[in-house]
């Protein structure tokens, strides 16, 4: 195997990506060397922060250059091994990025437990969303019995996560998702209040939810889910800002007054914690809780999940279009390859 299929970035979006903004086309692969294997994609992780990376500005991580493949976790498939750790047939979660395979370094992958879980769930509620949700949570949240929490995004990969596990820990939840089919949902899965922001009278039935105020809430969306939420919040009340889907295409500032007046007097008044952090800062203090924890939580059913499965990696590109509009429903992953009978 020397060749992979792959998607491309292909122009810099700017505002909403299209169609033209990703190429399909085929790629030579390098020379195995000692230490790397080579790896077939077996599943592909669409996530939400993609977004950001296809954009030449600065963030926490380094863009993807016009003409490279676009990046992403997989679960993947060991072919070929010069690495002692690893061995043909091994399953592994990498970074492959948007392709059918990939030559990389034995250090950069690890191996997938292949348990009672499908090895998809390494990419979603056992992976990277489920412990941002996770360790957002212990770390900034630090929800405490009694204390009220409210979600964006909640029937999405981390948002479904951080209330369930904000149950668990005994807090009251309240979940905001898109749509009759997603807020049914998460009734279904024990929150206490779900809510469709998509509803005219959406700011008049959050605030009927939390007569008492929010102790936490965590960000996944920003725009007018944080206006409505915004007044709501209690003295020490702190925000995990893991994400701001509704902003990510935008180009211009928002209309209107500036409100950063008001969120700087609220943040002192009201002695808010507000922090941004990604999952990677908090791996060496929270990751080893997280594997014991969520995976028995998931294995007794106390934590539910659900996933989007899209088959083959050319049909990449409009699923994840149709990620940033909110049209999937739970983790959204791509079947790139077949699962390898064991």
């Amino acid at each position: 195997m020397n060749q992979t299929r792959a998607v491309v970035l292909a122009s810099r979006p700017v505002g909403e990506p299209g169609p033209e903004s990703f190429r399909l086309e085929d790629r030579e692969l390098p020379a195995l060397a000692d230490g790397q294997v080579l790896l077939r994609t077996i599943y592909l992780s669409l996530d939400p922060y993609m977004r950001g990376r296809m954009n030449a500005s600065r963030s926490y991580a380094a863009p993807v250059e016009v003409d490279a493949v676009m990046e992403g976790g997989t679960v993947s498939e060991v072919l070929e091994s010069r690495c002692d750790d690893l061995a043909p047939g091994d399953l592994v979660v990498a970074h492959a990025g948007w392709q059918t395979h990939a030559v990389m370094d034995g250090t950069a992958v690890r191996k997938v437990s292949v348990g009672s879980a499908p090895v998809s769930t390494a990419l979603g509620v056992l992976g990277m969303p489920g412990f941002a949700a996770y360790a957002g949570l212990a770390e900034i949240g630090r929800v405490q019995p009694g204390e009220t929490l409210v979600v964006a995004a909640a029937s999405g990969a981390v948002g479904s996560a951080v209330g369930q596990i904000a149950r668990i820990r005994g807090a009251r939840t309240v979940g905001i998702a898109g749509g009759p089919r997603k807020v049914a949902w998460l009734t279904e899965i024990g929150f206490d209040v779900a809510l469709d922001h998509r509803d005219p009278r959406f700011a008049d039935r959050l605030a009927d939810a939390v007569p008492g105020g929010i102790d936490v809430y965590f960000e996944n969306v920003g725009g007018a889910v944080w206006d409505a939420v915004f007044p709501h919040l209690n003295d020490f009340a702190r925000v995990p800002v893991c994400g701001l889907i509704s902003q990510y295409n935008t180009t211009t500032a928002p209309p209107g007054p500036d409100r950063l007046p008001a969120l700087m007097t609220a943040i002192n008044v009201k002695r808010l914690v507000v922090r941004g952090f990604t999952q990677r800062d908090l791996l060496a203090s929270h990751y080893e809780a997280f594997q014991r924890e969520m995976t028995s939580w998931v294995a007794e059913g106390r934590v539910a999940y659900l996933e989007d499965v899209v088959d083959g990696l050319e049909n990449a590109p409009r699923a994840f279009l149709g990620l940033l509009r909110g049209e999937n429903f739970g983790k959204l992953v791509v079947r790139v390859g077949p699962e390898p009978t064991l």
